[in-house]
């Protein structure tokens, strides 16, 4: 399948829960290039950060995990910079070992 049109976009903005929480579902006839991953960590603790690129009708865990317990020391900022590429109706899946942790993730969706 050739992808003609690529759109930047922010792909997910969320606030850290304890259970894992689907942030991104690649839509159909598309491909997404996640390109950079920021997370903060708005406490005054370190909390664990876990995110997972979850295959269709998969489940978030270590066999998909893009990050998992990553230590995020108390008021600092998390950077990510690389490619990752996902298919349709993949999903970006995230938790924190408690809320406080924000998350922004950016790159594209190419559609063909």
């Amino acid at each position: 399948m050739a992808f003609q049109k690529i759109t930047p976009i922010r792909l997910a903005q969320a606030a850290s829960t304890t259970a894992f929480l689907a942030i991104y579902t690649c839509p159909t006839g598309t491909r997404t290039y996640i390109k950079d991953i920021t997370v903060c960590n708005t406490t005054g603790s370190a909390v664990t950060l876990f995110l997972s690129l979850v295959p269709d009708q998969g489940t978030a865990g270590t066999t998909n995990a893009l990050f998992n317990a990553s230590s995020i020391a108390a008021n600092t900022t998390f950077q990510w910079k690389g490619t990752q590429i996902m298919n349709e109706s993949e999903t970006l899946q995230f938790k924190g070992s408690a809320t406080g942790l924000t998350i922004n993730i950016s790159g594209a969706e190419a559609v063909d």
